[in-house]
């Protein structure tokens, strides 16, 4: 609606305003501006400009430029959650959280504690002439690890699939394991990476949970999105290919 974007709240909404208030005036402004919450109804947010990619991805949004920017985004996220005091009675989504960090906290890389996105792909970041400039959709923020956070973004951008998987969003002739290796040097990740390979292999490992209690409610959209991306199997696929992969993309992260 002109200049503000209006979006059903939910029960997280008051702790994501927070959020969201907390990284901008840490001085990120990668995210959008909360202008209002009404609990029971809507939120209203400060639409940001600029190109969102969806599949089938454009050619634009496939680049290596393209990916640096997005993680080097989500680092500079994640550096100034830091120190974020969450409101009395917050709450955060456990959907897509860090199975290994509790929601009132979490351990990060270093033993800094950040707040993950959990849902960086390329349909929830802002660019203008092919650089992130914002993340969009923090329903599943939640606390937890760097590298988990890192290792959804990879999973899903690089992207870690079979090819023929990854063509059915447009994508062909990626090399995953050189996408890999300059998602980590963007991060700023440490010589030792095999945790980031870890990492990738138990986001992968729980792949399709969500969607799976999305298609049980009977949500239209989710039902559109299994047909489309090849059937609920596509997650096997992707384990296998992981799988038969992780010792090239272990020797490709480093």
């Amino acid at each position: 609606v002109g200049d503000v974007v209006v979006r059903p709240a939910n029960e997280h909404s008051p702790t994501i305003h927070a959020l969201l208030r907390h990284v901008r005036t840490a001085g990120f402004d990668g995210v959008p501006e909360p202008l209002s919450l009404d609990p029971v109804g809507d939120e209203r947010l400060a639409f940001i400009a600029g190109d969102v990619a969806f599949p089938p991805f454009p050619t634009w949004s496939q680049t290596d430029q393209v990916l640096v920017s997005t993680v080097k985004l989500l680092r500079r996220f994640h550096d100034a959650t830091i120190g974020f005091a969450a409101p009395a009675g917050a709450t955060w989504s456990s959907e897509m959280a860090d199975p290994h960090a509790g929601l009132d906290g979490g351990a990060g890389l270093d033993g800094d504690a950040v707040i993950c996105h959990n849902d960086v792909c390329p349909e929830n970041v802002v660019f203008r002439d092919s650089v992130a400039v914002a993340l969009l959709d923090f329903d599943f923020a939640a606390p937890g690890s760097r590298l988990f956070d890192l290792a959804r973004l990879v999973l899903m951008t690089v992207p870690i699939d079979t090819p023929e998987d990854a063509a059915r969003a447009g994508r062909r002739g990626l090399d995953p394991f050189v996408r890999l290796r300059a998602a980590a040097d963007a991060y700023g990740l440490p010589p030792e990476r095999a945790g980031l390979v870890d990492a990738i292999e138990g986001n992968a490992a729980s792949g399709g949970v969500f969607l799976q209690r999305r298609i049980d409610r009977g949500e239209k959209a989710f039902l559109a999105m299994r047909d489309e991306m090849g059937g609920m199997t596509r997650y096997d696929r992707r384990r296998a290919w992981f799988a038969a992969n992780r010792e090239r993309l272990l020797e490709s992260a480093g």
